[in-house]
């Protein structure tokens, strides 16, 4: 038998059932507590420890979390740009845990649509499968044997033999397990017990449920009803004529998950109040009341929840529930990270991808859902909240925490979906007839014609198209610009480091007011040759202070010649000189034009260099055809500015 079977049948034997005596179950439950845990308990355990991660220590990270020690769960590691939502969660879970409030409280995970709550409950589902419970052999709702004691009575005494704490004895039995209790006379050690474990297939301590149909909703899905098939061996009011296939019936000692909650009806949540309040709930027939120790996760759009929070009849529910706010991703680098895990679970993984295409959808989205800032560009805020500086660059950006204070707690909730974003990349990938590959300019045009088309109001859609054509497109110009320039030049590295070598030279000799000698050439440069040399430089960049700019310059070098062995740092690592090389650089590049247009070349060097050029901007990541496309785009955008 091959190894996938053998794991496949091993697997299945380890998840069948454990059967123990009650004597035995308490014998456990001395030695492990987690025998006895609590759904939240089990919960935090499978969450597991987090990472903590020193932000001080990136200067990214140091910008968005303020320095502080950051939490970073494994079992969530794939939730990009969900740390605060992710501490909310397990924050609950904890709170539970210790016996707090939040285990009486409805968890609710409130968001836009395709923001990530559907994934995070089907995570919180898996983790719920990872530690077995213990229920008595046969009860149809997953009782715990613990739930035969009355605490008044027999808290004390497990509690010092057993080490039970109270606060787990539930205190209430089933009514299955009370006319079982009177068949076995009161003989409580005939009970047995099963070591279960939970599952989203059989519907083992997890359980879904949704509203129905408007006309006949009813409690029965949360409750159970009774079984019609049965009464004519029992009473309506027998427990063993009794259906327990409601969610609650199914999930105790587990986790429920309640998908659109609030389009159901109030009638059909009162159970749901009893059950997380008081331990219990009430079926339709007429017998005691049906334990339940379990979690209850809750997830809807806003606009259910904001009709039913403006009720005022809902106040006793609004009390009982905790809200997790899952607002959409507003960092471009989580949001590309996004993109990626989905396109790695689709055939698309190993189609091309030209650089900058999941950067500009990343942006693109971002924009939507952030509030317009004040005196400052949306651009900029986008930028500074994915953790840039931007004080060289741009001097009206704001800091993180002062965009976010004048955004208020509601940013996020709006604007377009991972959902819509994914759709638009599946659009671009197969928008070629022939190539299936994806680039920044399809994906500009497929942007443009989805806005167009789509039902949007027509502030949105002129405030949609403002973003791809007042900062994508020129920035993407800038961008492939540099791409095809770099190609273009061959020896690009040691060029741009000869400038900058040269430049700082010069500077620190013009700021001591030293002569030059030139030792290659002999030429002589005095303080004014030095100046005219200099501004070659500068005033392509249009620096505005030049004395300030060398003084500046000439100190970075000498700080970072002490760490490098007396060696002057790589020309790009200091991002102002490095723009400013790069335009003196492609100043005069006249020469690129025809080198790389793909009209018929002259001579067989131009076709040689072409070619070359061509082979470059594939090793970084471009098929030829897009190459094409991406030369002739920057071509005619160029000509038209």
């Amino acid at each position: 038998m091959s190894s996938i079977l053998e794991g496949f049948k091993s697997q299945y034997a380890r998840d069948q059932q454990a059967e123990f005596s009650l004597d035995e179950f308490l014998d456990l439950a001395r030695r492990d507590p987690m025998i006895y845990a609590s759904p939240a308990e089990r919960m935090l355990a499978a969450i597991g420890e987090p990472e903590l991660v020193d932000t001080r220590n990136d200067q990214r990270l140091s910008r968005l979390f303020s320095n502080r020690l950051m939490k970073r769960y494994p079992a969530f590691r794939e939730f990009y740009g969900m740390e605060e939502v992710i501490e909310q969660i397990v924050a609950f879970f904890k709170h539970a845990s210790q016996g707090l409030e939040e285990r009486k409280q409805i968890l609710y995970l409130l968001g836009p649509v395709g923001g990530g709550k559907s994934s995070i409950a089907e995570r919180l589902k898996a983790l719920m499968e990872r530690y077995p419970i213990y229920a008595l052999k046969g009860s149809p709702v997953n009782e715990s044997p613990l739930g035969l004691f009355n605490p008044d009575i027999f808290g004390q005494q497990l509690l010092a033999e057993y080490g039970i704490p109270t606060r787990c004895l539930t205190g209430i039995m089933s009514p299955w397990a009370v006319k079982r209790l009177r068949e076995f006379d009161g003989d409580v050690a005939q009970f047995r017990v099963v070591k279960l474990l939970p599952s989203v297939l059989r519907q083992v301590a997890i359980a879904k449920t949704e509203p129905g149909d408007e006309n006949n909703q009813d409690i029965s899905s949360l409750v159970g009803k009774v079984d019609i098939r049965m009464l004519d061996r029992y009473s309506q009011d027998d427990p063993d004529a009794y259906s327990y296939s409601g969610g609650l019936c199914l999930a105790n000692q587990g986790l429920l998950e309640f998908v659109e909650m609030f389009k159901a009806p109030i009638k059909m949540l009162h159970p749901l109040l009893t059950a997380t309040q008081e331990g219990n709930f009430k079926g339709t027939e007429g017998f005691s009341a049906i334990p339940f120790n379990g979690m209850i996760l809750a997830h809807s759009n806003e606009a259910e929840w904001q009709t039913f929070r403006n009720n005022k009849h809902n106040e006793a529910f609004l009390d009982r529930i905790y809200i997790a706010k899952v607002p959409y991703c507003l960092q471009v680098t989580e949001e590309v990270h996004i993109y990626e895990k989905l396109l790695r679970n689709s055939s698309l993984f190993n189609a091309p991808c030209a650089p900058g295409t999941l950067d500009m959808m990343a942006q693109f989205s971002v924009l939507t859902r952030l509030k317009e800032p004040e005196n400052s560009s949306i651009y900029s805020k986008m930028r500074v909240y994915d953790g840039e500086s931007l004080k060289d660059v741009d001097p009206k950006a704001k800091a993180f925490q002062e965009y976010k204070e004048y955004a208020g707690i509601d940013e996020g909730m709006t604007g377009v979906s991972t959902r819509f974003a994914y759709k638009i990349l599946s659009s671009v990938f197969n928008y070629d007839q022939i190539e299936v590959a994806a680039n920044p300019v399809h994906l500009m045009y497929v942007l443009e014609q989805r806005i167009v088309r789509d039902d949007l109001q027509e502030e949105v859609r002129r405030r949609y198209l403002e973003f791809i054509k007042g900062y994508l497109a020129p920035r993407y110009a800038e961008f492939i610009g540099k791409e095809i320039q770099t190609a273009y030049l061959e020896s690009y590295s040691e060029y741009g480091q000869n400038i900058f070598d040269r430049y700082v030279t010069f500077a620190d000799c013009w700021i001591q007011d030293e002569e030059f000698r030139d030792p290659e050439t002999g030429e002589s440069f005095d303080r004014g040759a030095l100046n005219d040399e200099l501004e070659k430089i500068e005033k392509p960049a249009g620096i505005a202070n030049p004395k300030d700019f060398r003084n500046e310059i000439v100190n970075f070098v000498l700080r970072a010649r002490a760490n490098n062995a007396g060696r002057n740092p790589a020309w790009t690592s200091y991002e102002k000189l490095r723009e400013v090389i790069e335009k003196k650089m492609f100043s005069n590049t006249e020469d690129l034009l025809p080198v790389i247009s793909f009209n018929a070349k002259a001579s067989a060097d131009d076709k040689n260099k072409h070619q070359s050029f061509v082979d470059r901007m594939v090793s970084k990541g471009y098929t030829e055809k897009q190459v094409r496309l991406l030369c002739e785009w920057y071509l005619r955008v160029r000509k038209s500015s």
